[in-house]
């Protein structure tokens, strides 16, 4: 599968949890897209752009397990935690509640808006090695009069845990609290059923493990709570009873959370309408038995180090999908990505989280594994 992407054949690529990879056939997508759009930019952006997203919105839906009227496109899952955090309407005294396993970016974002509207930001620490039945019952024994809404990630960065997500929003719900889910890493590696899991707001990205093109992610909301929500630029669809200059339909769309989100003003949609076809790409390649074999490889890797180094793993198999964060000895993080970029041609991040350091392993359809032993044989690694 690696000729199916665009990767160079040198390296060894081990980090598609960043910022993914695209197959070929799905970037050409793209850029079919991006060709039809510059002939004629008037008609493609001002009359059909929003029947197009919607059809695009909608395959989405199919498969994430929502409608597609309940989804925007956003360009990344950081993007969509920021609008809802900045929609939010968040009081002095009120508590937003989180792990300690989030990503920092949101984070920020979260922290940052908490200390502006005199609200607090509290983290409950999630002990490693992971209990993930505990996970739901910890975080609401933090919950206080004051808690208004609970952020936390589907599969978490530094350590690519599975949350039990579901059980949480449920929880919450019960006590009329608010969720937001951070699935950054959720679309392609594992599956998904949005109206099942009930989370008030959902984030992703398709530009992940969905192997869609770079900027292409997703909003969901569920319907009651989307009319609270407000796009990061006031544009036309704020502008009730008209479709904009020249009157261009793309401008309206069907619902008040479509016409504020989608126009943001002239942007490249290509990356969101090549969507569909990174889905098709994964359909047609099997691609739950492709993740069952690039589990087994991660958990190859995993067990051959964990050994070398005596150090067990901070979860059970089931934790975690294809992305596995592997404990090595205290070190310099960074140091260690170098040598293991600079030394053997791997490209693998290395995480630290409560002062443990993590070789991230990312495994995808066109690891093979040939690749992972050349990470085992890595001198970096030798122990």
């Amino acid at each position: 599968m690696r000729d199916l992407f665009l990767l160079d054949p040198d390296l060894v690529f081990l980090n598609h949890g960043s910022f993914g990879a695209c197959p070929r056939e799905v970037w050409e997508a793209q850029q079919r897209w991006q060709l039809e759009m510059e002939r004629n930019p008037v008609l493609f952006l001002g009359r059909r752009s929003a029947e197009l997203l919607a059809q695009a919105r909608a395959a989405l839906g199919r498969t994430l397990g929502a409608r597609g009227d309940d989804l925007v496109f956003v360009p990344n899952a950081t993007t969509g935690v920021n609008i809802v955090a900045r929609s939010w309407p968040l009081q002095p005294g009120d508590e937003v509640l989180t792990t300690d396993l989030e990503y920092g970016a949101c984070d920020a974002t979260w922290q940052r808006l908490c200390e502006q509207a005199g609200a607090l930001y509290r983290k409950v620490q999630i002990p490693l090695p992971y209990e993930r039945e505990r996970v739901a019952e910890r975080l609401m024994a933090a919950v206080t009069p004051r808690t208004r809404l609970i952020y936390l990630s589907h599969l978490t960065s530094t350590t690519a845990l599975i949350l039990p997500v579901a059980e949480v929003c449920a929880a919450a719900r019960a006590r009329g609290i608010a969720t937001l889910v951070d699935g950054a890493h959720a679309p392609g590696q594992i599956e998904l059923d949005l109206d099942a899991i009930g989370a008030d707001f959902y984030v992703g990205n398709c530009h992940k493990w969905l192997c869609a093109p770079k900027g292409a992610g997703f909003l969901h909301a569920r319907a009651e709570r989307q009319p609270m929500l407000h796009a990061p630029i006031t544009s036309w669809g704020y502008a009730e009873g008209t479709g904009g200059h020249s009157g261009f339909d793309a401008y309206l769309g069907r619902s008040l959370f479509e016409r504020r989100m989608q126009w943001q003003g002239t942007r490249d949609l290509a990356a969101w309408l090549a969507v569909p076809a990174a889905i098709d790409f994964q359909a047609r390649h099997d691609w739950p038995a492709v993740r069952t074999r690039c589990h087994a490889l991660a958990r190859e890797a995993l067990a051959a180090l964990t050994e070398r180094f005596g150090l067990a793993p901070i979860a059970r198999d089931d934790d975690w999908a294809q992305m596995v964060a592997i404990p090595v000895p205290p070190q310099d993080p960074q140091a260690l990505r170098q040598r293991l970029y600079d030394d053997s041609g791997i490209e693998v991040p290395v995480t630290s989280h409560r002062g443990q350091v993590f070789v991230r392993v990312s495994v995808q359809g066109y690891t093979s594994s040939a690749e992972v032993q050349r990470l085992l044989n890595a001198p970096a690694l030798a122990g």
